[in-house]
């Protein structure tokens, strides 16, 4: 067989190079299946929670129990992940760690990939807030309210899709290197620990916490798979961030 001149010259092995890990995402068979089952059960789940009579007040019983036994250090705890995972700080930790990938680790594939996975929980958890609009926990029939959260905005919980999305993000910078199976335990407990904390604060629902855990992992699976598929051919259209670092080709399908 001959050669062509493109293939006898030398090339750059973009898939090895660790500044290109997020090139191609896990991606689960039946993506587009699997995204419309998890966002389809969410929005069933979210419809009758919201209609079904007794629902509510049944799941509220949840938070009226764990308020009566509020302490000192859960409560530290608790309130601390209401600070964390908030937009108001969750926002800048996203667009500075892209920015040290992007300007430290000379990764623009790593940093637009993991940016956008990590952003992805707010996104999602936004979209199911508008469709479902449940009232939050009513804050003045709690022994000890801890956040001045209303609205119509419960379902589902953002700051616990926030931590989903992340915990995703995490662990796909991570993968194939020594870090891999840390993330991979410590993103589900962290995204445990924030749903536990949002219950015991008062301001949502058991079913709003796991909701987010689907409304999160739908839109992860979603962009995995349209990511794979589209854009690594678009993010080579664009000369800007070769000047930072690989971009590479687009895999082979």
């Amino acid at each position: 067989m001959h050669s062509s001149p493109a293939e006898s010259g030398p090339k750059t092995d973009t898939r090895s190079d660790p500044r290109t890990r997020l090139r191609v995402l896990p991606q689960a068979r039946l993506w587009v299946l699997w995204a419309l089952v998890l966002a389809g059960a969410d929005l069933a789940l979210g419809l009758s929670a919201k209609w079904t009579p007794g629902f509510s007040a049944n799941e509220f019983s949840v938070d009226q129990e764990l308020s009566r036994h509020h302490e000192v250090l859960l409560t530290g705890i608790a309130m601390t992940i209401n600070y964390l995972f908030a937009p108001l700080v969750g926002v800048p930790i996203i667009i500075l760690v892209a920015l040290y990938l992007l300007v430290v680790r000379r990764s623009p594939v790593n940093a637009i990939a993991f940016g956008a996975v990590a952003s992805l929980g707010w996104v999602a958890s936004e979209i199911f807030k508008l469709i479902i609009a449940r009232q939050r926990p009513n804050q003045a029939l709690l022994l000890d309210p801890l956040a001045p959260e209303t609205g119509s905005n419960s379902f589902p919980s953002g700051h616990v899709a926030f931590a989903v999305a992340l915990a995703f993000a995490v662990f796909f910078i991570a993968r194939n290197t020594r870090w891999s199976r840390t993330a991979a335990i410590a993103g589900p407990i962290v995204a445990l620990v924030v749903a536990w904390s949002r219950v015991y604060v008062g301001v949502h629902y058991p079913t709003d916490v796991v909701a987010s855990f689907l409304a999160s992992s739908a839109a992860v699976i979603l962009f995995a798979g349209l990511w794979n598929r589209y854009a690594l051919v678009l993010l080579t259209r664009i000369p800007l961030l070769a000047r930072f670092g690989p971009v590479g080709s687009s895999p082979n399908r």
